[in-house]
């Protein structure tokens, strides 16, 4: 089974976080910190990434907590 990664989105009454695929959010918050911190709790739980969506629409921030398969040479 593929693991559906998490995004930190803008929404009509502040932020919310949605996984990958899904139509509705996982959760609503007033604030983005308040759901960058609890999409970010569940990353780490479930070895998932995280993007953030900045106010723009854009993607601004992603973060892998993860096994990542290619890890940089150093």
């Amino acid at each position: 089974m593929t693991k559906r990664n998490i995004t930190t989105v803008r929404t009509e009454d502040g932020w919310g976080n949605r996984r990958d695929n899904a139509s509705r959010l996982s959760k609503s918050f007033d604030t983005q910190s308040e759901a960058i911190a609890a999409a970010k709790v569940t990353a780490q739980r479930e070895k998932l990434e995280h993007r953030i969506q900045g106010r723009d629409g854009k993607i601004r921030e992603a973060n892998s907590y993860g096994n990542d398969p290619h890890p940089p040479k150093g």
